[in-house]
């Protein structure tokens, strides 16, 4: 499992966000607090506090995800 934090302050950003992960073949959950949902799921995407970085678990050991995440990733 890979572990990625991103921030999403936009919505083309959530946008462009789903589209890139719906492309994956792989499960994918973005979690905020105790809050988790299933990161292609653009409404799933919007219950979520996205005023806040929040996590992405990808179920893989691809490092591929990253490189195309890399605009949303923070430190």
């Amino acid at each position: 499992m890979k572990q990625y934090k991103i921030e999403l302050p936009l919505i083309n950003d959530i946008k462009d966000f789903v589209n890139i992960v719906s492309k994956q073949n792989y499960h994918i959950e973005a979690e905020s607090g105790r809050y988790k949902v299933d990161a292609k799921s653009i409404m799933g995407l919007f219950s979520l506090d996205l005023s806040k970085p929040i996590k992405i678990n990808a179920y893989t050991n691809d490092d591929k995800l990253k490189e195309e995440l890399s605009r949303f990733l923070v430190a």
